[in-house]
C-alpha cells in the first residue's frame, strides 16, 4: 500500500496535473454555479479533451470538475436563492437566509470549509476503504433503497415543522407529479397527455429551475424601496470565525461520513446524502427551530454531505466495474478510453494511474478551499448588483440550463410551468422544498418497491426481513420520534 501511495504521489504531482487540476476546478464551479449545468454535463464536456493527456492528468482535470461543480452549486443557492444543482436545495435553506440578513460572505466560506471537509473525508474513503465499502454497497438491495427513500420522506415534517399540513400537501402533489411517466411494473403511460416527452416523468432539473429560478426573478422586478438586492450598508463582511468553526466541527464529520456512506451506495448520491444530514443535523440540534432561519450549521450539513457523496460515488465504478451515477458512468467511459479495466484488478494492474488519481483527489480539495476562500468576498458582492441586470440574467441562465439537459425545448416547458407553480407556492405559504424532495424521493420509492415485489413475487416479507432494511426504518422512527418530541415542545413554550 505504501509503495503504491509513493507511486501515486509521483504521477500526481507533476506540474502539468497540477495545473489541470486547477483548471478543471474552476471550470466546474462555474458550472456548478450556473442553473442547468450539472457536475455530469461538467464533465462530459471536457471528456474530449483528456484523450490527448496522460491517463492521470485527464482524470484528474475530470475530478477537478466533479467536485468543484458539486461546491458551485451552493453560490447561486446562498446568493439568489436558485441553486446551481440538486444537491445544493438544502444549502439553499439556510444559505439564501443568510445572505437576506447580510452574510453571504459568511454563508460561502462555510459552504466551502464544509465542502472541503467532505470532500477530504470521501478522497480518504477512496484511497483506504473502497474494498471494504464496495461490498457493503453490494448488500444493498431495492428494499433496503425503499427503506432509505421513505427515511428521506421524512425531512418534509422536519422542513415544516411550523405548518406541518402545507407541508404534507406539498410533498403529496409531488409524489403525485412523480407517477408521471411509465409505470415501473407493467409499463404503462400515466399522466402523460399523450405526450412521449413525459414517458421518462418530469426532469428533475428544468423542475428545479423553475420552482426557485422564477419566483425569484418575479420577487426581484416586484421589489420596491432599493434599486440593489442588498445594499452596501447591509451587509456584513465578517468571514467565518475560528470559534464557529470549531462549534460545527462534531457535525461537519458527522454529516460528511454521512454523505460518505450514502454515496458509495449506486443510484443514492448527493441528493439524498444532503437530505437526510440536513434533517440529520435539525434532529440533533439543541435548538432546531433556528434551522431555515438562517445559520451556518444549515449551511455545513447538506455541503459536507453533498461533497462527502462525490468521490465515494467513484467507489462502485473502481472495484467493482459498477458505475453509481451518471458521473461515474463518464468516469467509466474515460478510463476505458485510457485503456483502464474499472474491477477488482484496477488497482494491481494499473496501481500508478488509480493511486495518483486517489492522491489527486486530495489536493484537488486544496485548489477547490483556496478558489472559494479568495472568491467568497467577490461571490457576496453580487448581491449588490442592481435587480434590473440580475433577474434577467438569471432568466436567461434558466431557460439555457432547462435547454441543455436535453436539448429539447419541452425542457423549457416544464420549466415555466413549474415556475407558474413555484410562484403560487411562494404566494399561498406552502413548500416548495417539500414538492421537491417528494418529487426527487417518489419515483426511487415506487421503482425500488416495484423492484422488491418482483423479487419476492409480491410478498411484502421482503420489506421487513432483511436486517439492514429494518435498521433504516428504525433511524426513520428515530427521526420520526426526534420531531413530534419538538413539535410537542413547541406547543408547550407557546
Amino acid at each position: 500500500m505504501l509503495h503504491n501511495i509513493s507511486a501515486g504521489f509521483f504521477v500526481a504531482f507533476q506540474l502539468l496535473t497540477i495545473l489541470t487540476s486547477a483548471l478543471g476546478v474552476m471550470f466546474g464551479i462555474i458550472v456548478g454555479a450556473i442553473p442547468g449545468l450539472s457536475a455530469t454535463m461538467g464533465v462530459a464536456l471536457l471528456v474530449p479533451l483528456t484523450f490527448v493527456m496522460e491517463p492521470a492528468q485527464g482524470l484528474l482535470m475530470l475530478m477537478g470538475i466533479f467536485c468543484g461543480a458539486v461546491y458551485g452549486g451552493s453560490i447561486s443557492a446562498i446568493l439568489f436563492r436558485v441553486p446551481g444543482t440538486g444537491a445544493a436545495v438544502m444549502t439553499m435553506l439556510d444559505g439564501n437566509e443568510m445572505t437576506k440578513k447580510g452574510e453571504s460572505q459568511k454563508a460561502l466560506q462555510a459552504s466551502v470549509w464544509a465542502s472541503f471537509a467532505g470532500g477530504v473525508m470521501s478522497a480518504f474513503a477512496l484511497m483506504f476503504f473502497a474494498p471494504a465499502l464496495a461490498v457493503i454497497a453490494l448488500k444493498f438491495g431495492p428494499s433496503e433503497y425503499f427503506a432509505l427513500a421513505l427515511c428521506g420522506l421524512t425531512i418534509i415534517c422536519t422542513l415544516e415543522s411550523s405548518n406541518l399540513i402545507k407541508g404534507f400537501i406539498s410533498g403529496l402533489f409531488g409524489l403525485l407529479v412523480g407517477t408521471m411517466g411509465l409505470d415501473p411494473m407493467t409499463g404503462y403511460p400515466r399522466f402523460t397527455f399523450g405526450r412521449a416527452d413525459l414517458f421518462e416523468g418530469v426532469q428533475l432539473i428544468p423542475a428545479l429551475i423553475g420552482l426557485f429560478s422564477l419566483p425569484e426573478v418575479l420577487s426581484i422586478v416586484t421589489r420596491r424601496g432599493s434599486v440593489k438586492m442588498i445594499s452596501g450598508a447591509e451587509m456584513t463582511h465578517k468571514g467565518l470565525t475560528r470559534g464557529e468553526i470549531r462549534r460545527t466541527a462534531p457535525l461537519l464529520v458527522k454529516t460528511g461520513l454521512l454523505g460518505v456512506f450514502i454515496g458509495v451506495l449506486p443510484g443514492a448520491g448527493g441528493v439524498i446524502s444532503s437530505i437526510i444530514s440536513y434533517s440529520e443535523a435539525k434532529r440533533s440540534a439543541k435548538r432546531p427551530e433556528l434551522f431555515g432561519t438562517g445559520i451556518i450549521e444549515g449551511v455545513i450539513a447538506p455541503e459536507a454531505a453533498n461533497n462527502g457523496s462525490s468521490a465515494a460515488s467513484l467507489v462502485p465504478m473502481l472495484t467493482l466495474g459498477i458505475p453509481g451515477s451518471a458521473t461515474a458512468a463518464i468516469f467509466l467511459g474515460a478510463l476505458t478510453i485510457h485503456g483502464l479495466r474499472p474491477g477488482p484488478l484496477l488497482f494491481h494492474s494499473n496501481s500508478s494511474v488509480v493511486f495518483g488519481l486517489l492522491v489527486g483527489t486530495f489536493y484537488v480539495q486544496v485548489i477547490m478551499l483556496i478558489l472559494g476562500l479568495f472568491g467568497a468576498r467577490l461571490f457576496a458582492r453580487l448581491v449588490q448588483i442592481p435587480g434590473a441586470f440580475i433577474a434577467p440574467s438569471i432568466a436567461l441562465f434558466s431557460i439555457v440550463g432547462s435547454y441543455a439537459m436535453g436539448t429539447n425545448i419541452f425542457d423549457v416547458w416544464i420549466m415555466f410551468i413549474f415556475g407558474i407553480i413555484g410562484t403560487l407556492i411562494k404566494r399561498y405559504g406552502f413548500s416548495s422544498p417539500a414538492l421537491l424532495l417528494a418529487l426527487v424521493l417518489g419515483p426511487i420509492l415506487e421503482e425500488n418497491m416495484a423492484a422488491s415485489l418482483q423479487i419476492s413475487g409480491g410478498s411484502l416479507w421482503i420489506f421487513i426481513s432483511r436486517p439492514l432494511t429494518l435498521l433504516i426504518y428504525a433511524a426513520t422512527i428515530f427521526l420520526i420520534i426526534g420531531t413530534l418530541r419538538h413539535l410537542k415542545k413547541q406547543r408547550l413554550s407557546s
